[in-house]
């Protein structure tokens, strides 16, 4: 019998009959299996993140790698994203905008501060990084790769974009992922603490990144409306972060994150003059 799904990545949506609880749950798996990028995912980790059942998430797989969406690596029996899904996305390249809005700012930031700095915007219930700037520091922290996939929450970036939802949303979406936060060692509690920080300062520091020996800051996007587009977040060795140097990273950031928000406003009135 098929397990029920205790964290998918999307807000939950009602049900419309077995063929699209089947669907849904399709995509679900998908962005799991997202996750593990190139080193890919086990059985396990699917059942674990999923809240399905060892036997509904290999049949789901399974129907997956039949249509070539997913690809399990003979060596490690790890499932990773299979060709169909990167032709897909050819269909539509420039489907993200503010990736390339935000190039020349994020390019300045990597180059003034020396560090890696990246691009993140939420799907559902991740943040999905799409951008990747390096700085010219010897040591730059890799800790991302363009095309992962974090439950929101689960860094930096995930706390500023929850930070820009009500409140009742991000406590919904932090309820949609207890179980993939939970394999991460984080609880909701502590999720919605980060955010309400986040929401007091408008920004997020965390002395201790996704790799032991980093920290990161990351600063949100926002609309003219407020409404938040994405994150930019900027990761470093734990000593080029210490609390001196915070207020000047952050000042650099906020900065071209000021005039990123400027420009995608020009690029809205001139749509809307159309």
């Amino acid at each position: 019998m098929a397990g029920k799904p205790r964290a998918g990545t999307s807000s939950p949506r009602p049900r419309t009959g077995e063929g699209a609880q089947s669907v849904r749950r399709a995509l679900a798996v998908l962005r799991l299996v997202a996750t593990g990028q190139d080193r890919g995912v086990r059985l396990t980790d699917v059942a674990q993140m999923s809240g399905l059942t060892a036997p509904t998430a290999h049949r789901l797989l399974q129907v997956l790698m039949d249509e070539t969406a997913v690809e399990q690596d003979p060596d490690t029996r790890r499932y990773r994203m299979g060709h169909e899904i990167t032709l897909l996305g050819l269909a539509r390249p420039a489907g993200l905008a503010i990736r390339a809005l935000a190039e020349p700012y994020l390019t300045a930031l990597a180059d003034e501060l020396g560090d890696t700095v990246f691009l993140s915007v939420r799907h559902g219930a991740d943040s999905v990084c799409i951008g990747r700037y390096l700085g010219s520091h010897a040591i730059q922290v890799l800790s991302i790769d363009i095309g992962a996939r974090r439950p929101l929450g689960a860094s930096v970036s995930g706390i500023a974009l929850l930070s820009g939802l009500p409140k009742a949303e991000a406590a919904a979406l932090t309820q949609t992922n207890a179980q993939r936060l939970e394999v991460l060692g984080r609880s909701g509690k502590q999720v919605l603490a980060a955010v309400e920080v986040a929401r007091r300062q408008g920004h997020v520091y965390a002395a201790q990144g996704v790799m032991a020996g980093t920290s990161a800051l990351a600063v949100p996007i926002a609309d003219a409306r407020g409404a938040v587009l994405g994150a930019i977040s900027v990761a470093t060795l734990s000593a080029r972060l210490q609390r001196d140097r915070v207020r000047t990273v952050l000042a650099a950031m906020q900065l071209q994150v000021a005039r990123l928000s400027r420009r995608l406003a020009e690029v809205e009135r001139a749509r809307a003059c159309r």
